[in-house]
């Protein structure tokens, strides 16, 4: 005598009979796994942030990174830039919508800095992108983040947009991380960004002595 077998066979279930309760499955596929349709299935994406731009108090442009092709030219770019100026540089609130985007911002003496996301993305990640991205350069800049020390140093500056976010995809949030990975790409380098960041991290109140002066203009 055969010992029954503890599953069903495939061919239990005719191709044209309609599924059953939650303990049949779809014929046909891998496993007999449920099929799902495709237009049902919600896809996560990484890509979170749409671009990051640091505007001076005139609303010119210091530095721009489009992550998508949102705004496909630097023309396009620029009134974008210019519209969110407008809307924001008097305003004391942290968030706009704008053109079916979603705005977060922060100034600092002559500075804006904006980072920009679609419709549909979380606020705070947005903010949380934003408070590294300053936090960091605050860091960096001995807490001078203004317009004069951002040029100076703008090689800095970009390292430390590239080391948050990448292609739109967001990298770390945590600006003492962000510190530490851009100072080991910078020790090499005698830049003056590169002996604040090892003064930063270890302390050593002795590397200022060494600093070069322009830094401090």
């Amino acid at each position: 005598m055969r010992k029954a077998e503890a599953r069903p066979r495939q061919h239990d279930h005719p191709a044209g009979a309609a599924k059953g309760g939650g303990g049949d499955r779809a014929p046909g596929g891998p496993g007999g796994a449920m099929e799902v349709p495709a237009g049902q299935i919600l896809q996560p994406s990484l890509y979170t942030v749409k671009a990051i731009f640091i505007l001076d108090s005139f609303g010119q442009r210091l530095l721009a990174k489009y992550y998508d092709d949102t705004f496909p030219s630097v023309k396009e770019q620029k009134c974008f830039e210019r519209n969110v100026f407008n809307k924001t540089h008097k305003t004391d609130s942290e968030i706009a919508f704008l053109e079916g985007l979603t705005i977060v911002y922060k100034s600092s003496i002559d500075l804006f800095f904006y980072v920009v996301g679609s419709p549909h993305e979380n606020e705070l990640m947005l903010t949380s992108v934003l408070t590294c991205l300053f936090e960091s350069l605050s860091h960096m800049l001995r807490k001078n983040v203004e317009k004069r020390t951002l040029v100076d140093n703008m090689d800095g500056v970009f390292l430390v947009v590239d080391e948050t976010v990448d292609g739109g995809v967001i990298l770390e949030i945590d600006p003492q991380q962000v510190i530490q990975k851009l100072n080991f790409r910078m020790l090499p380098e005698p830049a003056a960004y590169g002996f604040v960041l090892f003064d930063y991290i270890t302390g050593n109140s002795e590397q200022s002595e060494i600093m070069p002066e322009r830094f401090y203009k």
